[in-house]
């Protein structure tokens, strides 16, 4: 998916009515932090114009409309996942990190995770990200095609639970929500739940993020899938004996 027009920077620039020479990465900075503005999401074309000094139709030179210029802020934000990653020696602790790392980078721009989580940017840090992943997996040794699936099945479930996260709640929702809950464990019939009433001292749990358990879950299924596909060892073949060996 194209995000820009004229290919990022390397259209006509021609200086704002403020004396400034507008550049992509410059809007992206400036709508990213309209939209973590205090109060909640502040990012027009009318806005961002004015933070810039610039016309509001300006920006369009840079990006065909808003959704484009979400979507390049949106593969800006993968660069914090690559920021100084090693893939090391070891593909399940690399795929782990990665791991780690989107999540903590959606928690950090939570008004942006659910756009993180079902959009392909297509932009060059995404390609990296992509680029990186499927390589742990061949190195792991899974063919091509394993490798492509498993990768977009990891990467696909990290989102989707790094957007559930990275949730905005209104003040003080979450402490009553976890309050409700813990009435709710503590006083339901065993009759009619035996189920629960029988786990019922951890049901606490629930409450917790469920994403550190699912993705070491994650990597173990994929490293005992690894195991298919790696060389079986060859019995060394017995010499046959003869006479004159005894």
């Amino acid at each position: 998916m194209t995000t820009t027009r004229g290919g990022s920077d390397r259209v006509r620039r021609r200086p704002t009515r403020s004396g400034v020479v507008l550049e992509s990465s410059m809007i992206i900075d400036v709508a990213l932090r309209l939209i973590e503005a205090p109060g909640g999401n502040a990012l027009t074309v009318r806005r961002l114009g004015v933070e810039l000094g610039a016309d509001p139709s300006a920006i369009y030179r840079y990006f065909r409309d808003m959704d484009a210029l979400l979507i390049a802020i949106a593969d800006r934000l993968i660069s914090e996942t690559l920021a100084d990653f090693d893939t090391g020696s070891d593909w399940q602790e690399a795929l782990r990190e990665m791991g780690r790392g989107v999540h903590d980078s959606m928690l950090r721009h939570p008004r942006l995770a659910q756009l993180r989580a079902i959009r392909f940017t297509a932009g060059p840090n995404e390609l990296r990200a992509d680029d990186i992943g499927i390589g742990l997996l061949l190195r792991a040794g899974f063919p091509p095609a394993e490798a492509v699936q498993n990768f977009r099945d990891f990467i696909d479930a990290v989102l989707a639970l790094a957007a559930m996260d990275a949730i905005e709640l209104a003040p003080g929702q979450e402490e009553a929500d976890m309050e409700a809950l813990a009435e709710t464990y503590a006083t339901f019939p065993a009759k009619e739940y035996p189920n629960l009433a029988a786990v019922r001292d951890h049901l606490t749990q629930i409450t917790a993020s469920p994403f550190p358990g699912v993705l070491d879950k994650l990597i173990e299924a994929l490293a005992a899938r690894a195991e298919q596909f790696r060389p079986k060892a060859r019995k060394p073949k017995r010499k046959k004996s003869s006479a004159t060996d005894h």
